[in-house]
């Protein structure tokens, strides 16, 4: 502590990680302290610590030595105690330093109650980790003591310490000696609790900050319904496994599933199908549903198919993608039936997932090119491994505890009245849902403690693409069953990915779930929060489990493949497993309710805190019983039933708990709030509670919440420097970012040390947080971290009683008011006086409902061990009298039940409320009638209602006279109460709408301060209006609080100014605090009004426009006949008006239109505020740079072989001749590449222009994503851009045009470059959702301007040449008359359209209106296409402003009923025409008079520039002799001639004047961006589906006047017709093919081959060979002739086909299919069917070129990626070898044959000029194969078979059974005649 004769006394503690070494020095250093320049050094004193290691305690005042160790004439006391580990020194408290009274008794034992609480028994020896301590610290940065790292933590914005910032050359490292001594000093082996965390830094303490932020947002958004949209298209799938299959895709969101259409035997088939899946749900449950994409092989009408693969993702997981989408990913199918097996297969898709107001930005849907790389473009997100494995998901549920008495079912009830069976009520059972899979364990009948020790198992990919796993606990009922509570557990937070991550690993952890309140009513309303939906408003149970994963070794054969859900017994768990039973005191006091709303009623108030079952009024806990903690050493908390009156004495005999306040009568505030008399008397409560102790996880979390608000702090500080432009806000962010990694550095080492063995690994090395800190917008929380999954200890809940009925509730997070004795582990509200609003419960907290304030209270809360509660009142306001029990009267650590405030301090608090801008519209005239309530402590005032405005300039002081607050002085000059500022609107009947709420702290003047600088008088500042979670407005008031002295109220500054006479006794804001005004002059310029909505049902026909700012205003003249003309006729008026000189204080500008009708009535029609003036605040243009500007002539050289001349810049345009000869230079270096012939000029058209354009856009890298704007304008130029992409220039003749993928507008500003549009709003904005759609509350839009400068101009400005004081500075604007216009709009194409069909298609057609024009293109309407190309151009004649609004619409063609919106889009015409940008036709690369490239504007290039030049007062444009133009001070050189249709050359200056349009940008003063030749991209939206994009239209729009020259015909940009070819495919020969057949007599392998050939996409017309019968060597000849005619289009690469669906379809459907021919191989057999031997699929734009000869054919020539590849269509005749193949068992790719074949590819033409037959037919027959005999058919000819099979073989064997017949026959002969001829021997015939 040091001593001066400053009046600051610090007090700095090191706690320290080992004893210290007598020989170690302190080291004090004086600063003088700077705000501004760096802090000086005064001096330092040094002292060897060896007497203070002795003693323990010194006491020292010595002089501080300078740089020149010199003695100085200052010095310093200083005193020093010191506790050493093992306590041989002795110890301390805070108490006898701050000499605070009621701490000292205690000072014995402080540390040793911590340590061994926490870990549970285990102690580290003294050898602690000496090296780890070392390694970590070689990061830390030089701390001087005093600079903690979290010394400037406090809330409340401190400055970072100046000179804390390193000077330049000082190292980052400490020197190596000062390391050794540090890592020896923090490696000794102390507990962990006692380790601060602060070791290696100070901790200063000298800031009384005794509250806590408040929590503005208000409203609970979680469990709110929203829009989402899930859009999902399905391209291709590739490498299917299996053979020859008939594959569907099958795509389920959700509940819902839909199917693509079948394509037959094919494994890599081509879908292109677009799925749109709508939802209306909370996002929670939205995020949780699982996309799952599987392929079905052959299913139909009868058969459900067979499941080749699937793929799951949850939606969580797409929408956290960036844009919310994957897009052309590969998904890896996987089976779940057979986990041994490999891959199944690709699927490619998109999928992208919208909510309500997002927009996506999707690549340019271009001619896909199909080499995709598959496994660098997986559907995984970033980070997840290709190769996932598979892995069980061991979820353990062991038991449960706290679960509520259920009495749901009445018969349980009635059984219990009548059999008196006091059973318990309810019969729980646990459910978990992941990845779309559910499991259950048993049932555990009637049981308040059910035990389980069951696992679910679930078999999923590891890392699952799902990332939350939903636990349930439902009470089962015979009706139905109900969930008792839910909980999420998130495996992103309890996982690491990185190199020394581990899996998701939890528990075994106690998870508490919340949900309704417990009483216990038949019909629950909240029972959604028990679904987890929304936020739990009290404790429902806690459940004990654990998870654990296992990664499968798919390998091993023993393993189990099934994908089911298994239940099994788990092993029971240790009880202490969850760490040690320790008993927790939890401390509240209530030092504060107002704001209580009077709906409530009178009837008396008191407040219940429970936390868990503790405190429960209806079924509190008692503690667990100590019986059964003696027998079975069983140390959990068991619920008994006892109330809380006869609740067991505690061993230390005191404490029973008190968990609520007493009732109070509630005393009347104003109209809308009561208070509760809460004086000088607070009451308080206490509850005891027994928990599973682990604080070490809730201590890291708050030690990252407090780094992580420390950040948003800054960055905050940050945004609003920016934001108000003060200098140097990067200063300040690096400061942000230093403070950051400090924070982080020291975290990581605080971690490092305490890796206890004992507490079940955490999931987290969180040091992660800290590698990749990323500054995140101030919206966003930048700590996921912070929350602990494993966090043991119930969240407090506070709930409002009114007559025993639950009204309002808070709920507290533990860990924010435990308390550690380490400064940086507490929570951030521990010990603090927190404001707190109350919300009411579940779905009664939405909307209106849930922004008003139920109560507003001050609530001090205290948790922690119960050994530690001697602090527990440490933080409370000073100066009040503990009243206790009775039990607990003489006892100094007995909890008080009541705080009695002795001493008191009177205040008067002023309110300067000066005006509050953009408020919320509350009135149906769109306004509303503002006034503000004030609240402090138990009093309000209100401001007086200003009508009819959303901009009040109240400009009152609100004085709050003898404002009473309680506790000591110099508290409350830090720490005063918050104010409440309540914005409503005035209504004339009923109550007052609630409008919006803030936040003020006011600034505190001391009775013994002056009132003056820097802190009086107090600024006006702005202050953010919430409603629920909205901003609503902004509140411009300052605050100040004095305290009136022992004089009275006359010591206070004096309330001057005038008093305002009209407005009675409303005093205005003071002098000093009200801004300083000067004068400035508004011009306004009216140009008209559009698009006027009716009011009242009655259309408007004379309005006015009245603009008001400040109190003056001016009004437009009258427009006489809307309908005929709705511009006015007096352009400019202007006012003079008082304005702060400070710019951030401007009153905004109020846009107000009347409509005038008969009798002197004025109708409002719609208003706008302009909220900010600054841009349309006119700054002087600085003189010097003028001057600079115009003079000298600036050079900027574009080539460097140009000669410079004369100081001038040079822009050199090369002539277009030399490029042929560069072609063909580049063609003969590139010989390898093959011919390409040079594409005919009159081959190119509109199309060529658009693909080449795509292409460069596709090449390009994002940032250079629209490069043809300032791509040099010759031919050479885009060559060379494009060949820097990698694209050769030669496959994109044309010269592209410009493809934005967004609106123009968004390009250029709006074209508001002078003419502004306002949209009017009438109407009040809807309840049910933050953003209700703004656009149903626009009733018109107001076009014009306004510029805002200092009254006296700069007389150069007045004095200019043509000046015209009428129009003031809008000079040189153009006249508004009526003017007409042929507007040309032409639409190019759609892309995902929302399907409008059942069968998921649309069949899209344009509509296009324009004032009365109204053009439908029904009967070009383009069947079942969700991409169609339109390509059609519509004229319309169209006279501004009555018609400027444009409206391009999609709808859905429809044969019966009305057709159906799919989308539209807006465009206004008029800010394009009149915009400087020239948006009424784009200006081309080239200028051709002839070509596809023609010049469509009807004025040339020269005209343009002339007329610009002349429009912006530009000296020029002078032509030169020698191609040169010189404009302004820039020279232009380039070609002067051109070439008209018939080649002659002629004389032009057209390129010279295009050139410099090109760069009129670089034109000082007037110069802008021209808009280019261009396509534009549109989204279409839907009225019914608001935000939601429906798809979009490419189109552009040119405009061109009536009174100028007729333009030419419109572009042909009429889509491609697909040109008709013919691929001739010869099968000459096949080899090596793979044998299938075995002989019936021989066993001998053989195969009947034929080969089978097609086209994608036209399966039906596939052709086969004739069959090669019984090759026995693979070998087949066939001379067979395949005839394939089809519709091709070059640009896109796509075969058309166009088909009908089904019979039932009225007409055929077009297909776009990629051109990949087919061949397979098929063994023929006769009885069954055939079997299918392998394929080859040959994409005919890109394939391998076929090998010479077929032992040259190898796998590699397919599997190799980077083979030469080429195209059919440029080769046209190709012939060779190709591999057949097939998966083996093995799922490995082999070759199963070759073949060779000849490709032929002709036009329509051709072919008909040289005709061939299929097959060897006429005409050009090819000749009959020669096969070797073997190959007929053996029953056609039998002999020659039986020759040939038998007689090769066994031909020996023949001739020897035939022998043997003979020998037979002949003996068979003998016997035979034999008999007969014995008899006629013997009779002698």
């Amino acid at each position: 502590r040091l001593r001066r004769n400053c009046p600051e006394d610090r007090t700095f503690r090191w706690p320290i990680a080992s004893n210290i070494d007598g020989n170690e020095m302190l080291e004090i250093q004086v600063f003088n302290y700077s705000k501004v320049f760096s802090n000086r050094l005064i001096g330092t004193f040094r002292m060897v610590l060896q007497k203070v290691v002795e003693e323990g305690q010194l006491e020292v005042t010595d002089t501080l030595i300078d740089d020149n160790n010199s003695a100085i004439r200052t010095s310093i006391s200083i005193e020093i105690r010191y506790q050493a580990m093992d306590g041989t020194v002795g110890t301390w408290s805070d108490g006898e330093f701050l000499e605070s009274p009621h701490s000292r008794s205690e000072s014995e034992g402080r540390y040793a109650l911590e340590t061994d609480s926490l870990i549970s028994g285990h102690r580290h020896g003294t050898s602690g980790p000496h090296h780890s301590a070392r390694s970590e610290l070689s990061l830390l940065p030089h701390c001087r003591s005093g600079k903690g790292v979290f010394s400037a933590m406090k809330l409340g914005k401190m400055r970072p310490p100046k000179e804390d910032h390193r000077k330049q050359d000082e190292p980052a490292v400490l020197e190596t000696e000062d390391l050794d001594r540090k890592a020896m000093r923090l490696g000794g082996g102390l507990d962990p609790d006692t380790i601060s965390l602060a070791s290696v830094t100070a901790v200063t303490t000298n800031v009384s900050n005794k509250r806590s932020k408040p929590d503005i947002k208000m409203e609970p958004s979680a469990g709110r319904p929203m829009d989402y949209q899930v859009s999902i298209t399905v391209i291709e799938a590739r490498q299917l496994v299996g053979l020859n299959m008939d594959p569907v895709v099958c795509v389920e969101v959700g509940d819902e599933k839909k199917y693509t259409s079948m394509k037959e035997s094919t494994n890599c088939p081509y879908y292109n199908e677009y799925f749109v899946f709508d939802f209306h749900v909370p996002p929670d449950v939205m995020f949780d549903k699982i996309i799952k994409l599987s392929v079905i092989h052959s299913k139909n009408l009868l058969r459900s198919g067979t499941l080749v693969g699937s793929f799951k993702m949850d939606v969580g997981m797409v929408y956290t993608q960036p844009e919310h989408q994957f897009y052309h990913k590969w998904a890896i199918l996987s089976d779940p039936e057979d986990l041994t097996a490999g891959l199944k297969g690709y699927l490619k898709c998109d999928i992208a997932v919208v909510g309500k107001g997002d927009t996506i930005k999707t690549p340019h849907k271009a001619n896909e090119t199909d080499e995709d790389d598959i496994e660098g473009n997986l559907l995984l997100p970033d980070g997840v491994p290709p190769e996932r494995q598979w892995a069980r998901f061991y979820i353990k549920i062991y038991r449960a505890e706290g679960l509520p008495r259920m009495n749901t079912s009445i018969m349980a009830n009635v059984k219990k009245a009548l059999i008196g069976e006091n059973k318990d009520l309810v019969d729980p059972y646990v459910q978990v849902l992941f990845a779309g899979q559910r499991g259950k364990t048993s049932v555990q009948k009637s049981s308040y403690e059910p035990l389980w020790n069951e696992q679910i198992v679930f078999t999923e990919m590891f890392p699952p693409l799902c990332k939350r796993i939903k636990i349930q606990i439902r009470d089962s009922d015979k009706v139905n069953d109900v969930a008792i509570g839910t909980h999420f557990i998130d495996l992103r937070k309890i996982s690491n990915e990185g190199d020394k991550g581990f899996l998701p690993t939890f528990g075994p952890a106690w998870v508490n779930m919340y949900g309704s309140t417990r009483n216990y009513t038949l019909m629950d309303e909240h029972q959604d929060l028990n679904e987890g939906l929304g936020e739990g408003v009290s404790f429902r149970a806690r459940l004990l489990i654990s998870l654990a994963i296992e990664i499968l070794d798919t390998s091993n054969p023993e393993i189990n493949s099934s994908t089911e859900v298994q239940v099994e017994q788990a092993t029971p768990v240790a009880d202490n497993c969850t760490g040690k039973m320790e008993e927790f005191f939890l401390f509240g006091a209530f030092l504060e309710a107002s704001m209580i709303d009077r709906k409530i009623g009178d009837k008396p108030i008191n407040f219940e805190v429970t936390i868990g079952n503790y405190g429960n009024q209806i079924d509190g806990t008692g503690r667990p019983s100590p019986r059964r903690r003696k027998e079975d050493g069983d140390e959990e908390e068991s619920e008994l039933l006892q109330s809380l009156s006869d609740d067991e004495a505690d061993e230390d005999g005191e404490l029973v708990s008190v968990s609520s306040t007493p009732p109070l009568k509630p005393l009347i505030t104003d109209r809308n709030y009561f208070h509760l008399p809460y004086f000088d008397k607070k009451p308080c409560i206490y509850i005891k509670s027994w928990w599973q102790d682990q604080r070490r996880r809730l201590y890291n979390s708050n030690i990252m919440d407090k780094i992580a608000d420390k950040l948003e702090e800054g960055l905050n500080d940050v945004h609003e420097m920016i934001k108000t432009e003060k200098p140097h806000p990067e200063r300040r962010l690096r400061g942000v970012l230093e403070e950051l990694s400090s924070g982080c550095l020291f975290e990581t080492l605080s971690t490092a040390w305490r890796q206890q063995p004992s507490s079940p690994r955490g999931p987290f090395s969180r040091a992660r947080l800290c590698q990749r800190p990323r500054p995140p917008s101030p919206a966003h929380r930048p700590c996921p971290l912070c929350s602990q999954p494993q966090h043991s200890i119930p969240d407090i809940f506070i709930w409002m009683m009114s007559n025993n009925k639950r009204i309002a509730y808070a709920r507290v997070t533990s860990k924010d008011i435990l308390y550690s004795i380490v400064d940086e582990e507490t929570g951030k509200d521990c010990a603090k006086v927190k404001t707190v609003f109350l919300k009411l419960p579940g779905k009664r907290g939405f909307g209106p409902a849930g922004w008003t304030v139920q109560a507003k209270m001050d609530i001090y809360l205290w948790l922690g061990l119960n050994k530690q509660r001697k602090d527990f009142l440490s933080g409370l306001p000073c100066g009040f009298e503990e009243k206790k029990t009775v039990k607990g009267q003489g006892i100094p650590s007995f909890p008080p039940i009541s705080l009695l405030y002795t001493k008191k301090q009177v205040f008067q608090l002023r309110v300067h409320m000066y005006q509050a801008r953009s408020l919320f519209a509350a009135d149906s005239s769109g306004l509303s009638d503002p006034f503000a309530r004030v609240f402090f402590i138990t009093q309000s005032q209100c401001t007086e209602v200003l009508n009819e405005t959303l901009c009040p300039t109240w400009d009152q002081l609100l004085v709050f006279d003898n404002v009473e607050l309680f506790g000591e002085v110099h508290e409350m000059r830090d720490d005063p109460p918050i104010i409440v500022i309540e914005i409503y609107d005035q209504d004339t009947v009923g109550k007052a709408d609630f409008m919006g709420r803030t936040f003020a702290k006011p600034v505190v003047k001391m009775s013994d301060e002056d009132y003056s600088g820097p802190r009086f008088p107090p600024q006006l500042e702005y202050y953010q209006i919430y409603r629920g979670n909205s901003t609503a407005g902004d509140l411009l008031a300052a605050f100040e609080l004095l305290q009136i002295g022992a004089g009275g109220k006359s010591d206070l500054p004096p309330i001057d100014g005038p008093t305002d006479m009209d407005r009675g006794p409303i005093l205005p804001v003071p002098m000093g605090i009200r801004p300083v005004l000067s004068k400035y002059r508004v011009e306004i310029l009216f140009w008209g009004l559009r698009d006027l909505k009716r009011v009242n049902l009655a259309q408007v026909d004379r309005p006015r426009v009245d603009i008001e700012c400040a109190g003056r205003g001016v009004q437009s003249s009258l427009i006489q006949n809307y309908k005929k003309n709705p511009n006015f006729s007096t352009l400019v008026k202007w006012f003079e008006v008082d304005l702060p000189e400070n710019e951030l204080l401007h009153p905004p500008l109020n846009i107000r239109v009347v409509d005038c009708r008969a009798f002197g009535r004025y109708t409002l029609v719609g208003s706008h505020a302009v909220s900010s003036l600054r841009k349309f605040i006119y700054r002087p243009p600085d003189k010097k740079a003028q001057q600079w500007n115009t003079t000298g002539e600036i050079v900027v050289n574009m080539e460097p072989e140009v000669p410079i001349k004369k100081m001038e810049t040079m822009v050199k345009l090369e002539a277009p001749e030399d490029e042929k000869e560069k072609k063909k230079k580049k063609k003969k270096g590139g010989a390898e590449e093959m011919e390409e012939e040079e594409p005919d000029e009159s081959m190119l058209d509109w199309w060529s222009k658009y693909f080449a354009s795509i292409e460069t856009m596709k090449e390009a890298p994002s940032h250079l994503g629209s490069f043809s704007t300032q791509a040099p304008i010759n031919k050479r130029g885009t060559q060379a851009t494009l060949e820097c992409f990698g694209i050769p220039y030669s496959t994109c003749h044309a010269l592209p045009l410009q493809i934005f993928n967004k609106e123009l507008e968004a390009e250029f500003d709006n074209f508001e470059d002078w003419l502004h549009t306002f949209n009017l709003f009438r109407g009040k904005i809807g309840d049910d959702d933050d953003n209700t759609a703004d656009d149903e509350r626009i009733v018109g839009r107001f076009k014009g301007s306004m510029c805002v400068y200092k009254v006296p101009l700069p007389d150069d400005i007045t004095k200019e040449a043509g000046y015209d004081p009428n129009f003031g500075m809008f000079q040189g604007i153009p006249s508004n008359d009526p003017i007409n216009v042929l507007v040309r709009v032409y639409v190019i194409r759609a892309t995902d359209l929302h399907p409008a069909d059942i069968n998921g298609k649309a069949d899209p057609y344009i509509a296009i209106k324009l004032g009365k024009s109204d053009i439908k293109d029904k009967e070009n309407y383009i069947s079942k296409q969700l991409n169609p190309i339109f390509g059609k151009s519509f004229d319309i004649e169209a006279t501004f402003p009555m018609e400027s609004m444009l409206t391009v619409a999609v709808y859905d063609w429809d044969l019966v009923g009305t057709d159906d919106l799919i989308g539209e889009t807006k465009i206004d015409l008029e800010n394009r025409y009149y915009s400087k940008h020239r948006a009424t036709c784009g200006i081309s690369q080239t200028y051709a008079i002839h070509g596809y490239n023609i010049w469509r504007d009807p004025m040339k290039p020269t005209q343009i520039l002339s007329k610009l030049c002349k429009e912006g007062k530009v000296d020029g444009p002078h032509f030169g002799p020698g191609g040169r133009v010189k404009v302004a001070n820039r020279v232009f050189t380039g070609p002067t001639e051109i070439e008209d249709e018939n080649g002659q050359k002629k004389k032009t200056d057209e390129h010279l004047g295009l050139m410099v349009l090109h760069h009129w940008e670089d034109i000082p003063c007037v110069g802008c961006r021209l808009v280019p030749e261009h396509v534009e991209t549109r989204p279409l939206l839907n009225p019914d589906k608001p935000g939601i994009e429906q798809g979009r239209l490419e189109m552009w729009v040119d405009m061109f006047p009536m009174d100028m020259p007729a333009p030419g015909t419109a572009v042909d940009i009429s889509p491609r017709k697909p040109k008709k070819y013919e691929l001739r495919v010869i099968v000459w020969n096949t080899d090596e093919v793979v044998l299938e057949d075995d002989d019936y007599f021989t066993g001998e392998k053989s195969s009947d081959i034929f080969v089978r050939g097609w086209l994608k996409g036209q399966q039906e017309d596939k052709q086969d060979t004739d069959v090669h019968y019984h090759s026995l060597t693979g070998e087949g000849n066939f001379n067979w002739r395949y005839i394939f005619p089809f519709d091709y289009l070059m640009a896109e690469e796509k075969i058309v086909i166009s088909k009908k669906e089904s019979m039932f379809s009225w007409d055929e459907t077009e297909y776009k299919i990629p051109a990949r021919l087919t061949l397979q191989v098929w063994d023929a057999d006769h009885f069954s069917a055939d079997d299918f031997l392998g394929a080859i699929e040959l994409d005919l734009n890109r394939f391998p070129r076929g090998a010479k000869t077929a032992k040259q054919c190898t796998l590699e020539m397919v599997t190799e990626t980077d083979l030469p590849m080429f195209s059919i269509f440029k080769q046209k005749r190709v012939k060779g070898w190709w591999p057949f193949i097939a998966r083996n068992e093995d799922d490995e790719m082999e070759v199963t044959g070759k073949v060779e074949a000849e490709l032929h590819l002709l036009t329509a033409e051709e072919a008909e000029k040289s005709p061939a037959g299929l097959a060897r037919n006429e005409p050009d027959p090819l000749e009959k194969p020669n096969r070797p005999d073997t190959s007929f058919i053996w029953f056609l000819n039998p002999l020659k078979s039986i020759r040939y099979f038998l007689w090769h073989t066994y031909r020996w064997l023949l001739l020897r059974i035939l022998l043997l017949a003979l020998l037979l026959l002949m003996v068979g002969l003998f016997f035979y005649s034999m008999p007969g001829y014995l008899v006629k021997k013997i009779l002698g015939a």
